[in-house]
């Protein structure tokens, strides 16, 4: 589990430098101020989280809490289902993709009160 973690952190990383580069010099110009910001919402968001599964990587290296487990796979989702969702409608126009982006936000939550739990349990 922890190097599929560090994996996906490193891919999210990836992916986030990637996108905010191509949205700083593609974007700028075809996206309306609105669209843009909200492309930049979810390239912050993966970035942050990236950060957060590579701690959280090497963390599962040191402990095998059930609540790192949970952990990992809400943030892995939660980032997938928040920042894919804002740069589908940015770039589609296809608001179907906007009732995913609180669904997304909720996993986030939820994975970060399985961290508190994780250290709250740990030894």
């Amino acid at each position: 589990m922890p190097q599929f973690v560090l994996c996906v952190a490193t891919v999210y990383g990836f992916i986030a430098v990637a996108l905010g580069a191509f949205a700083a010099h593609s974007l700028k110009a075809k996206l309306a101020p609105e669209l843009l910001s909200a492309f930049q919402t979810g390239v912050q968001y993966q970035m942050y989280h990236a950060l957060v599964l590579l701690v959280l990587g090497l963390w599962l290296r040191q402990s095998s809490s059930v609540w790192l487990g949970r952990a990992s796979w809400l943030l892995i989702l939660g980032t997938a289902l928040f920042s894919g969702s804002l740069y589908a409608v940015t770039l589609t126009g296809i608001d179907l993709f906007g009732p995913i982006t609180p669904l997304g936000g909720v996993f986030l939550l939820l994975g970060w009160l399985c961290l508190l739990l994780a250290a709250l349990t740990s030894s």
